[in-house]
């Protein structure tokens, strides 16, 4: 199942893992296995590659980062098509996103023996650039009658959902917007006219679908294991660059 409507969907260069995502879900559909358990699965898979990193298996990193990948897309579905879907795994999830990017640039750093205040400085346009992807793919979203789990402004504790617990969904959305209450602050000011946009082209958003998290991951792999590893730092802090450049093409398809 799509986040949005078949007529509104766009190619999206950081779902890549996507369709593999669908087929372990109805794989997992009847059986006792829940979202959750898949978000630990990516969790746990995120962390093997941060070992990988350390050992210099770089090879191996790149198959872990785009299984994490996989498997984070499959948690979503799992929940779609068990039609259980959640603010806890939803919270759980970008929980788990924010930490393991800080770890495994963190790690890049350690490899690398590069300034570990470009390492924070690259981390925060990696975040930067995610906050801007998911903001205008949850517009769409909200627009088009999508999913609607994730929304545009996570400023209240949602009401949990059936099968959820409330305090769950309080104790998750607290670390959620202390995580990421500043990024979605930053982009909220930089762009706060695009709630209004009429309209988002599918070659734009296929365009900003590089700020996702599986096409950040990806690339990571891919300078990892073709022994770039020296040139990821800068290039993530060269490519926030772009945010700027995103948000102002929005504003010239919505004056």
């Amino acid at each position: 199942m799509s986040k949005l409507p078949e007529q509104n969907r766009f190619f999206d260069l950081s779902d890549y893992g996507r369709p593999v995502a669908r087929i372990i879900a109805n794989s997992l559909k009847n059986t006792a296995f829940t979202p959750i358990h898949v978000t630990i699965a990516f969790i746990i898979s995120g962390l093997m590659a941060i070992a990988c990193i350390i050992n210099h298996y770089y090879w191996a990193t790149a198959f872990f980062l785009v299984l994490k990948s996989i498997l984070d897309a499959a948690d979503g579905e799992l929940a779609r098509v068990k039609g259980t879907p959640s603010y806890t795994g939803r919270y759980l999830d970008s929980i788990s996103d924010i930490l393991l990017n800080l770890l495994i640039l963190i790690t890049i750093w350690y490899v690398t023996d590069d300034s570990i205040l470009y390492t924070l400085l690259a981390f925060f346009g990696i975040q930067l650039q995610g906050t801007l992807y998911n903001y205008y793919y949850v517009i769409l979203r909200n627009k088009y009658n999508g999913d609607t789990t994730s929304r545009i402004f996570e400023n209240e504790v949602p009401t949990a959902m059936k099968g959820e617990k409330q305090r769950n969904v309080n104790f998750l959305f607290k670390a959620y917007s202390i995580l990421y209450g500043l990024f979605d602050k930053i982009i909220y000011r930089l762009d706060k006219d695009a709630i209004q946009a009429s309209n988002l082209p599918n070659w734009f958003m296929t365009a900003v679908s590089s700020f996702g998290l599986g096409f950040q991951l990806l690339i990571i792999g891919i300078m990892l294991a073709v022994g770039l590893k020296n040139y990821i730092i800068p290039f993530f802090i060269g490519y926030s660059f772009f945010i700027l450049v995103f948000i102002g093409i929005r504003r010239l398809i919505n004056p």
